[in-house]
């Protein structure tokens, strides 16, 4: 894919998560995606990372991710973004993040999520 099919491709990605349908995420993956959240252990599969995002949109009220800026080199982006999250009757928390995709085939076949959790665990609790 051309960088800019792949920057449109997250961009869409990002935007699907206003949603809060983990099923909707689903077509953006490549069967065997692996995906490493803030450090976690890697999940890996289409069905496990929908599984994921399915339990982190039941736990939390909003979840409204923003980009700030993304760069494209062939089938790697970065992303730096906002994922602005919130438990039920609390604020809106924003966890600064850095995300790298690896596309391939037109879908996202690698997916990490980097920040500092220990601070994304104070702004949860504010």
């Amino acid at each position: 894919m051309a960088s800019a099919d792949n920057d449109k491709l997250i961009r869409e990605f990002v935007g699907t998560f206003a949603k809060k349908d983990a099923a909707a995420l689903a077509p953006f993956f490549a069967e065997d995606v692996v995906f490493v959240n803030y450090g976690e252990q890697p999940v890996r599969g289409r069905d496990a990372v929908v599984a994921v995002w399915a339990g982190v949109f039941g736990n939390f009220e909003r979840v409204e991710f923003e980009t700030l800026h993304q760069a494209v080199d062939g089938d790697v982006v970065l992303a730096e973004q906002v994922h602005g999250l919130s438990l039920p009757g609390g604020k809106l928390a924003p966890i600064r993040n850095m995300a790298v995709y690896e596309i391939a085939g037109g879908r996202i076949a690698a997916w990490r999520d980097y920040t500092d959790a220990a601070y994304a665990a104070t702004l949860l609790q504010a």
